[in-house]
């Protein structure tokens, strides 16, 4: 078991993961569990001392528990979420290991979110990615027999081309950037992108302006409750750039949508840990699923389009209609959004 993550607390589910991978331990499974050093600490005491304990193998990527971050480096974080289970299947997406994100623990106020099941040659691609990050923090080098990588014994019930996009400020990055600005360049019918945190640069807009002028059918669908505030400041401030371009900015109301979900033309989706904001573009590491298939690609719309169904529409008159402070407080904290 190979596992990575951004968040992962030390709560009610965090234990369920510590109980079950320390039970995987006892049968003689080999378990890697890597966390962020941010994200580590959303919880205190740490999930850290807690695995370590339970005779599981973990270390922090890019910094210490006791002694601090990596300084200069603790924006550059691993953003990723990845979970490889004996070489055939792994997990990735946007959730983090929290209560908050359970039905169980949180009830009817837990937050959304959306993750997938991965089977297929893909999965080496993610594992790669997910040992190449162990690799650069403890020094160990994953391979042998207990870590080789096959292919599932069964054919796929619905085979499609998939490939795995990881990003970060190394070798690969803004490889996630270039990717969608090449997506909203090909653009010809429709965009759909759901998003909890939408602060794209200025050549993500131009693109995807670009591509309403021409046509094409563009959604944005954030969520009206954000559970961080100055971002959503920010977000707000810089709706009028698409809005005034034939966009169209959705709010969906209810319990916090951590969601990243794209589609274009109903036959390209890319899912995965990337937000749409400079932290994801740019200084975290990510990793992201582009998927060639219009199945899958309709399965994301309709999970988009269901989201648009009960939200609220955003318009450039409302926007305006805002107290004068108000759009200055949110335009401030757009000048500063590289940073939160």
């Amino acid at each position: 078991i190979l596992l990575e993550t951004y968040i992962f607390d030390n709560d009610d589910v965090g234990r369920l993961f510590v109980e079950s991978l320390a039970g995987a331990v006892q049968r003689g499974v080999s378990v890697r569990v890597l966390i962020d050093a941010v994200g580590a600490r959303y919880s205190v005491p740490s999930i850290l001392g807690r695995l370590r304990e339970a005779g599981i193998t973990a270390d922090l990527f890019n910094g210490n528990i006791v002694m601090g971050l990596r300084l200069p480096y603790a924006n550059l974080r691993t953003h990723r979420k990845i979970l490889v289970v004996d070489g055939t299947i792994a997990f990735t997406g946007g959730m983090n290991i929290r209560k908050g994100f359970s039905a169980e623990f949180a009830g009817s106020s837990s937050a959304r979110d959306a993750h997938f099941q991965v089977t297929g040659p893909v999965v080496a691609d993610v594992f790669s990615v997910a040992a190449e990050d162990w690799r650069f923090v403890s020094g160990e080098l994953l391979k042998g027999d207990t870590w080789q990588v096959a292919t599932p014994p069964a054919a796929p019930g619905q085979p499609m081309l998939a490939r795995a996009v990881a990003s970060g400020p190394d070798a690969s990055i803004e490889t996630n950037h270039n990717l969608l600005i090449g997506a909203f360049s090909v653009a010809r019918k429709s965009i759909r992108i759901m998003s909890p945190y939408f602060l794209p640069d200025r050549e993500l807009i131009s693109a995807l302006t670009t591509a309403a002028r021409r046509g094409v059918e563009i959604d944005i669908v954030v969520p009206a409750m954000n559970n961080l505030f100055l971002v959503d400041r920010a977000m707000t401030a810089q709706f009028d750039q698409v809005l005034k371009h034939y966009c169209r900015v959705w709010r969906t109301e209810g319990s916090f949508d951590h969601s990243k979900l794209l589609s274009v033309d109903g036959v390209w989706a890319y899912i995965g840990s990337s937000n749409l904001d400079a932290r994801s573009l740019r200084l975290n590491f990510e990793i992201d699923i582009e998927v060639l298939d219009a199945g899958f690609a309709a399965e994301i719309e309709a999970r988009i389009g269901s989201a648009i169904a009960s939200a609220a529409s955003v318009t450039i008159e409302t926007l305006r209609t805002r107290p004068f402070i108000v759009r200055l407080f949110d335009r401030v904290l757009w000048l500063g959004s590289p940073y939160l």
